[in-house]
């Protein structure tokens, strides 16, 4: 028989792929738009230039320029109108504006129809990050079922890890649950 399994190692590996689904939740919210100017808006939009397809943070320098403004600063001049283009096909409701190497893009104030919008993205952002949390659950059940079937881990210290891997999957649904519920209060906030 097999040599008892190391849960430690598993529960570390669990939990660095379960905080890996709050972090990239937590990276598409930073992408939704709120009342407020931040670089983090424009992050996700991908440009056209060099014959590749590139984060815009590659070509320009993206900052905020007052409350309700960006600025990109874009590095190489004959990139300005594709990194115009990106931003305005980007579907975030931006009309950007280029003056010289410069472009500023101006953020129109959320109508209530945009912010419901923006909420129910929100909710579909929150939903992929539990079904990637309850993934992360159902592979590290089965490696707890592997264990019993094949190393001879008793039924008490299997039950004992699925309980805890439960209850792992709890706290991080609640941390996605409370990261929707703050975004979603910025975004509805006037």
């Amino acid at each position: 028989m097999a040599a008892p399994p190391d849960y430690p190692e598993l529960r570390k590996d669990i939990t660095r792929r379960m905080d890996g689904a709050l972090e990239t939740l937590r990276k598409e919210f930073s992408g939704l738009r709120t009342g407020r100017a931040s670089p983090a808006l424009l992050e996700p939009i991908r440009v056209e230039a060099y014959g590749t397809n590139q984060p815009l943070a590659q070509v320009a320098n993206i900052s905020v320029a007052g409350p309700g403004l960006l600025s990109v600063q874009v590095w190489d001049k004959s990139v300005v109108k594709a990194v115009e283009v990106a931003i305005r096909d980007a579907n975030l409701g931006l009309n950007p504006q280029a003056e010289g190497q410069v472009i500023r893009v101006p953020l129109p104030p959320l109508t209530q129809e945009r912010r419901n919008d923006l909420a129910k993205q929100a909710a579909r952002y929150s939903e992929a990050a539990k079904v990637a949390v309850r993934g992360v659950r159902r592979d590290a059940m089965e490696t707890v079922k592997n264990w019993e079937s094949k190393s001879g881990l008793s039924k008490d210290d299997a039950k004992r890890h699925s309980d805890d891997i439960q209850k792992l999957t709890d706290d991080y649904v609640k941390k996605v649950d409370s990261a929707l519920a703050d975004k979603e209060k910025d975004i509805k906030a006037v």
